[in-house]
């Protein structure tokens, strides 16, 4: 991994270009006003999930590092350092040569792990004990094993060892991947007679495991997760986002339980936009992740102290990442703890305790109302003590004096007494100012700026809708600018019958950023156009394209006349003028 693909790695678009543009979730996008036109309606779009940024007013666009260049007025080298620095990324360590070293070391890794991964599948196929647990008690079928993964690790001390050793391994590669651990008799197995579930990045890519002790013992942990390594970072990897992440953006929420097996039974009964954190240590950059697909969270950890515990936690990271947290309670009638026991008592009750989850706020004001005695002035106190520093950051003074109304009603107390405690016993947040642009660029060229549009808009249409991509017959490479949009033009004339995912096209790697922000164009514009209406949209823009493109040429042609030195040369400019007269008829 490279220092730019680490940077991305840990920032989101979003933060990174909300520091300049106010931002506002607008489905899985986020919308804004252009920083460099005088526009009235918000044209200016960030796409999380394609870590893209579009600029519908003046034709821009690109990823963070494109947006922080145009806005600070820098070249790449400073916009590097500006955004490692905000990463926490140290670029020494990909300097002389350290890059390649550490990309081969992960490469390596990550080829141990599914190599661990096949060898914990075929351990559970023959073991009949966990087999009978998954199948049996979690009643999972084979197809949700095989969908996840699932596995068991031998309960003897170098079965995995000995594995990867006939694989050319050494011991100290499998220690770095988080498999193998030194004791008193030497090296052996992280994972022994356990549960194998295996946790992947937003890729599928196996990256560690989390393993469940398939015999309770006293003295033994239950669940043990894969340390921190060159693969895995646990505050940040969400276990199952890379299955849940289109069930999440067709639902438009997020419900994260405490258990991979809970995430698991959820998916296999019907309910998949469900995701698991480590245990219940729910971190920001969990929610920054979880926020590149939607901005509606719903938290469902169990009723014990160490859940109430985490959902508080979680609610002051929620409103710095700016997302709206909902709590899911499981009723106690229903007779089950956790989402696991609900899913098997009956997936309807399940998706119905989803359904009502209530804003984290005034869960946290239920919750607290029946832990103290609001009778007694002490149960006053801890329970204003308790809520106003969440209400404290509440941005909106409207929701910030609802709540405030609440606390005042629930403690049988002024509320004026209770905006004074607010105000006496808390300073002031500072307030966040978006940065000023320093741009060092000249003034949009309003033509140039228009042809680019009109070339962005035909290219998205016909890429995405190959119906219509017999309309380029009619254009010819010189009206598409040299770049991105005569490269991608160049590859549909030669694939006209491509049909398959444009970031998957190796031709097309090379402009990949280009062609993400034409789809996000295609996506936020026209597809849901009936194809007749986009055919016709398609021919309007044919034509004010090389309706442009003549402009542009004939104004090029009228300079080259005025600096004509000869009659041969004005003989030549006027074949060409009349050249561009016939294309226009």
């Amino acid at each position: 991994m490279d220092a730019v693909t680490e940077i991305k790695a840990r920032l989101n678009i979003e933060d990174v270009v909300g520091e300049y543009v106010q931002l506002k979730r607008a489905g899985r996008n986020f919308k804004g006003m252009s920083p460099w036109t005088n526009e009235k309606s918000a044209s200016f779009i960030v796409s999380p999930e394609k870590q893209i940024w579009h600029d519908f007013s003046s034709g821009k666009g690109g990823d963070m590092f494109s947006f922080v260049m145009e806005m600070e007025g820098q070249d790449f080298r400073g916009t590097l350092e500006m955004l490692a620095r905000k990463a926490g990324v140290d670029l020494e360590q990909f300097k002389s040569g350290m890059n390649q070293t550490s990309g081969r070391l992960k490469n390596q890794a990550l080829e141990i792990l599914e190599l661990a991964t096949r060898f914990y599948q075929a351990q559970l196929k023959a073991n009949n004990v966990a087999l009978e647990y998954l199948i049996n008690e979690r009643g999972f079928s084979k197809q949700t094993l095989l969908a996840w993964r699932l596995g068991y690790s031998p309960n003897v001390g170098h079965a995995l060892t000995d594995f990867l050793t006939k694989k050319g391994f050494t011991t100290e590669e499998m220690k770095r991947a988080g498999l193998v651990v030194q004791r008193q008799r030497g090296a052996s197995d992280m994972f022994r007679g356990r549960i194998m579930i295996p946790l992947s990045d937003s890729r599928g890519q196996v990256i560690g495991f989390t393993a469940r002790l398939l015999d309770d013992q006293p003295d033994a942990p239950k669940y043990i997760n894969t340390p921190q390594t060159i693969t895995y970072d646990k505050s940040r990897n969400v276990f199952g986002l890379h299955l849940a992440k289109e069930a999440i953006r067709k639902s438009g929420y997020v419900v994260v339980v405490e258990g991979n097996l809970d995430v698991i039974a959820s998916a296999q009964a019907g309910v998949a936009n469900v995701v698991a954190s480590a245990g219940t240590a729910m971190t920001e950059q969990h929610l920054k992740e979880l926020k590149r697909f939607t901005g509606d969270i719903r938290l469902s950890f169990d009723a014990d102290r160490a859940g109430i515990t985490a959902s508080e936690r979680a609610i002051p990271l929620a409103q710095k990442v700016e997302v709206a947290l909902r709590i899911i309670t499981i009723p106690a009638i229903h007779g089950a703890k956790d989402a696991d026991e609900l899913v098997r008592k009956d997936v309807k009750l399940w998706q119905k305790a989803i359904d009502e989850a209530v804003y984290a706020t005034d869960w946290l004001i239920e919750t607290y109302k029946n832990q103290l005695d609001l009778t007694s002035a002490a149960g006053k106190t801890a329970f204003t003590d308790a809520l106003l520093p969440t209400v404290r950051r509440l941005r909106d003074p409207v929701e910030q004096e609802h709540y405030l109304k609440m606390i005042a009603e629930a403690t049988q107390t002024s509320f004026e007494a209770v905006k004074s405690k607010l105000d006496t016993r808390l300073p002031d947040l500072p307030t966040i100012r978006l940065k000023k642009p320093k741009l060092k660029f000249g003034p949009i060229d309003p033509g140039a700026m228009e042809y680019q549009r009109l070339q962005n808009h035909l290219l998205a249409m016909v890429l995405m809708q190959p119906q219509i991509r017999e309309i380029l017959g009619r254009c010819q490479d010189v009206y598409f600018s040299a770049g991105p949009s005569r490269q991608l033009y160049e590859f549909l004339k030669q694939n006209p019958d491509f049909k398959g995912d444009p970031k998957t096209a190796a031709p097309l790697q090379e402009i990949g950023d280009y062609v993400k922000i034409i789809t996000l164009q295609f996506e936020e514009l026209y597809q849901d156009l009936p194809l007749a209406d986009l055919r016709q949209q398609a021919e309007s823009l044919t034509h004010r394209l090389i309706d442009r493109y003549v402009k542009i040429q004939k104004h090029a042609l009228a300079r080259a006349m005025e600096e004509a030195a000869s009659e041969a040369e004005i003989k030549t400019l006027v074949q060409k003028a009349d050249k561009l007269n016939e294309l226009i008829k």
